[in-house]
């Protein structure tokens, strides 16, 4: 059975809120379906834009030039009008976007132009939806976009691929579009109105590239608890770190949450003899951290969900009041904010991961352990090399958290005079929370290996399970590289 052969894993049904974890869900065949009242919806804001153009009142990518150009007449004909916006903006650059992103960006789409508020064609969104039921995902450049009229450049590659041009995926085999159409079953999308401009014009790119950096992080975030319980049991450090009452008065819930959710993990822990009174800050402030983590992630959940679910497209239309109102919700910098923050966010747990990895490995902090958490120092280097990744990976994530969201240039005849690059913002979000899972796998490994070179085995019925389930998994004659890729793949399942 081919991949396109097999049922969609899992169904959406439109207007249910999309929530960030969904748009995991289009990283394979995806049914998704419209209550009647959505499809009567986007028929009748359909016809509404069509009697607005017979009635020869004027509308923005219908009657218009594009951008700067709005002061001149557009092509007359609208397939030809479509032909002409697709064709100035298929100029990206770079390697691909994940499939699964490109696949989710087309989710986010959907769900915007289901609203009714677009003037798309019923069939476009049916084109859309078909799509995700197969395992067909637009081969989109990472660069081109400002973000300031939404995600042009890449949506307009999308669109470009599922009218059987440029080149897309079909599982994970990248070939020309019209072969991954064929491949798929699909029918070449076509396009008239102003449907072409409606699939472009908006942050579904953002969106989904924020929401899938989102919901890793949230596993990071509790992968990062666990391992910081685990670490501490090890070590057999004192608890006092995690009392209630020093978090009632600090006055932070969600760090008292985490402070709780440490505290549960730690509840049958027995300290050892040897632990100072208080530990480094990698381990004494991890509430703190984690906690103002918390704090950031739930706010970026926010803005990421009301995006998912608005409509960022211009114009829009109003058929029950008859108004067509020109504007800027495509201008995506809620999102690019919040993009920066949960970039910010990841880089600094991903320090914390990374000293705790250090703190591990030193004979001075760990109890006595052989350097490195050698076997046999000199004979072997235990995660000597771990380390030495790790510090390449949390250089790089420190690199990528110059925010984005505020380097505004202006461009596009200074029509897009302040722009959000909330784009940029969402797709480094995305890298850096892939990233993130790499650091915690190290650390996973280095805790996995001192237990091997002589600390104690958790005391804790949590730190037991996890690191029994971690240890047959990294196997011992496989190269370090792919136990901590290993490691990390465990940490972001179900096992914690």
């Amino acid at each position: 059975m081919s991949v396109d052969q097999l049922p969609a894993t899992a169904t959406l049904v439109f207007p249910a809120t999309l929530t960030p974890e969904a748009l995991e869900q289009a990283a394979g065949p995806l049914a998704v379906s419209l209550e009647e009242t959505a499809q009567k919806s986007v028929a009748q804001c359909h016809d509404y834009l069509h009697l607005c153009l017979a009635e020869g009142r004027e509308i923005y990518g219908a009657t218009t030039g594009f951008g700067p150009l709005v002061g001149f007449a557009g092509q007359r004909q609208p397939a030809d009008q479509c032909e002409n916006l697709l064709f100035h903006l298929e100029v990206g650059q770079g390697p691909d976007l994940p499939p699964a992103l490109a696949r989710a960006a087309l989710l986010a789409r959907v769900w915007t132009l289901a609203h009714g508020r677009s003037g798309v064609a019923l069939s476009v969104v049916d084109a859309l939806r078909a799509t995700l039921a197969t395992s067909f995902a637009p081969a989109i450049p990472e660069y081109g976009s400002v973000g300031a009229s939404g995600d042009l450049a890449p949506m307009a590659h999308a669109v470009r691929a599922l009218q059987g041009r440029g080149h897309a995926y079909l599982g994970a085999v990248r070939m020309p579009a019209d072969e991954a159409l064929a491949g798929a079953g699909l029918a070449p999308l076509t396009l008239n109105g102003r449907d072409a401009l409606a699939l472009v014009n908006g942050t579904s790119v953002t969106a989904a590239a924020a929401g899938l950096a989102l919901t890793v992080l949230t596993r990071s975030l509790n992968a990062a608890t666990a391992l910081t319980a685990l670490m501490a049991d090890v070590l057999g450090c004192r608890t006092d770190f995690v009392v209630p009452e020093l978090y009632e008065a600090l006055g932070h819930d969600d760090t008292a949450r985490q402070a709780a959710v440490l505290r549960e993990r730690l509840a049958d822990h027995r300290p050892g003899a040897d632990r100072p009174l208080q530990e480094p800050y990698s381990l004494r402030c991890a509430p703190h951290l984690l906690g103002a983590a918390a704090s950031s992630l739930r706010h970026a959940r926010q803005v990421v969900t009301d995006d998912l679910n608005g409509v960022s497209d211009n114009p829009l239309f109003f058929p029950e009041r008859d108004v067509v109102a020109h504007g800027g919700n495509f201008f995506g910098q809620q999102v690019a904010f919040a993009a920066d923050l949960m970039s910010v966010t990841a880089t600094q747990m991903g320090n914390l991961a990374e000293r705790q990895l250090d703190l591990l490995i030193d004979p001075h902090r760990n109890g006595g352990l052989n350097p490195v958490l050698a076997e046999v120092p000199g004979h072997d280097h235990g995660v000597q090399g771990v380390q030495l990744a790790a510090t390449s990976l949390v250089a790089r994530m420190r690199r990528r958290a110059m925010p984005a969201s505020m380097q505004s240039l202006p461009t596009n005849h200074h029509n897009q005079d302040v722009v959000p690059f909330g784009t940029q913002a969402a797709i480094t979000a995305h890298e850096q929370a892939r990233t993130l899972r790499l650091l915690q796998g190290s650390l996973a490994v280095a805790l996995v290996q001192a237990v091997k070179v002589g600390a104690r085995r958790p005391t804790t019925a949590d730190g037991a399970r996890l690191l029994e389930a971690l240890e047959p998994a990294l196997a011992p004659d496989s190269p370090w590289a792919v136990r901590v890729r290993d490691a990390a793949d465990l940490l972001d399942g179900a096992l914690i």
